[in-house]
């Protein structure tokens, strides 16, 4: 069970789910595996005077793609973000746990940041402004402008008072 169900209050349900687009994965892997297909070839069919250099070069290169890969991964599978009909929420952390939240009532804005590579492939970035100084940034979601239009769904559930 997410955290999100385990946090929902009475009368309390879920509206929307962001996730992350595609391309954040395919950037993962490809840190991974870019550099293991370049020790792969250089220990196949590097030049044996400069294979060792090389090999070590691709090594380090293998481990760093290792290190960003998992980076990225744990936190995509650690992540969750969502709306219920009384707020948003923003749940990051594998070991240990940090929460975002605001309460529908107090988002006074959302902006929405998409590049021209976001805009073709749509993915991009919000960011949720509630009272005060407060703001939430959310990165390289699905459909951006699709989730900004759950959140104000769910106000005009929240304002209407069809909790």
């Amino acid at each position: 069970m997410s955290y999100i169900e385990r946090s929902l209050g009475d009368r309390e349900q879920i509206v929307s789910r962001a996730r992350y687009h595609w391309l954040y994965s395919f950037r993962a892997w490809l840190s991974l595996i870019v550099p293991v297909v370049a020790l792969i070839w250089v220990l196949l069919f590097a030049d044996p005077m400069m294979r060792d250099g090389l090999a070590i070069v691709s090594l380090m290169l293998t481990v760093i793609g290792i290190v960003a890969f998992f980076t990225m991964m744990i936190h995509k599978w650690s992540t969750e973000i969502g709306i219920t009909s009384h707020r948003f929420v923003k749940k990051t952390g594998f070991i240990s746990l940090k929460t975002d939240e605001v309460a529908l009532r107090n988002i006074e804005g959302v902006k929405v940041s998409q590049g021209p590579w976001g805009r073709l492939f749509g993915y991009g970035s919000l960011r949720i402004e509630g009272t005060g100084d407060d703001h939430v940034d959310v990165s390289n979601i699905d459909d951006p402008i699709g989730f900004r239009r759950a959140i104000e769904t769910a106000k005009g559930m929240d304002d209407d008072g069809r909790n």
